[in-house]
């Protein structure tokens, strides 16, 4: 039985997860049911898209990506459910997916998606203000039921797409901005390794400046410097980060979604070439 992974904004203390659930088990009782995150900032799409591109690589093949972050609820947007590669999705068509989307296209998966427009997978009674429970639940737990993807609704080939900010080289340095704060205060810009290739060959050549800061050199772990240093370094899906060991980037630097974040690689890039610095 495939698992269906919950993300919503709900929080945990309404019920609302809790009923969702209940939906699901209602249609398919043999549902696995996995809790990503039910404290995404009350409608921060972009912020559910970074979390639903980092996390759904991880599941087992089959599995749904049952996704309620929801603003436009009860609009004319369009409830969509998707196959992406050897996984699913269930939830809003309002750019949730842009991330976990680009991923798969750069993979040469294929993906399909549809329009939920048969109130056969719904339930028989739809609120304007909790498609998460009469809609989405329903069509995820048809579908982890066997239900194939297209019986669920009416091809599209159109979903919408959000437009994310992308980090620009400018002679010896990457510009980006920060795209995330996680719960340690951890502050992620949108600079990939990628991005920093074989520069990353002389990590600590390359300083990170954020909030007029400049951190110099990158280290590999937390642990190699002392509680309450600031230092950047890669996260666990590869972003450029800047932390305090055992303590909050974020306090500390007064860090924000869009604040500008640059890497200076050229020291670096010096460096490899010589070939002088191990």
């Amino acid at each position: 039985m495939p698992t269906i992974a919950l993300m919503t904004d709900f929080g945990i203390r309404d019920g609302n997860v809790g009923v969702m659930k209940g939906v699901i088990w209602g249609i398919c009782p043999d549902a696995q049911i996995a809790d990503v995150s039910h404290l995404v900032g009350p409608q921060d799409v972009r912020e559910a898209a970074l979390i639903l591109a980092r996390s759904a690589p991880y599941f087992p093949t089959g599995t749904i990506q049952l996704v309620v972050v929801d603003p436009g609820v009860g609009t004319t947007r369009r409830p969509m459910a998707a196959q992406m590669g050897d996984a699913y999705f269930v939830g809003p068509d309002n750019g949730v997916i842009t991330l976990w989307l680009r991923q798969a296209r750069a993979l040469g998966q294929h993906a399909a998606f549809v329009h939920l427009d048969r109130p056969a997978f719904w339930l028989q009674t739809v609120s304007r203000v909790f498609h998460g429970r009469d809609l989405f639940a329903p069509a995820a737990a048809h579908l982890a039921c066997g239900v194939p993807l297209s019986d669920l609704g009416s091809a599209l080939d159109d979903p919408v797409e959000l437009s994310f900010p992308e980090p620009h080289l400018s002679h010896d340095r990457w510009e980006g901005e920060v795209i995330y704060v996680d719960h340690f205060g951890n502050v992620a810009s949108n600079i990939m390794a990628e991005d920093l290739g074989v520069a990353l060959d002389r990590r600590r050549l390359i300083d990170v400046e954020i909030h007029d800061t400049r951190i110099k050199g990158m280290v590999d772990a937390f642990g190699d410097r002392d509680a309450g240093d600031l230092i950047a370094l890669l996260g666990s899906t590869g972003n450029l980060i800047v932390s305090v060991v055992n303590g909050s980037a974020s306090s500390k630097l007064g860090a924000r979604l869009g604040d500008p974040v640059i890497a200076y690689v050229g020291a670096a890039m010096e460096a490899r070439r010589q070939g002088s610095i191990k």
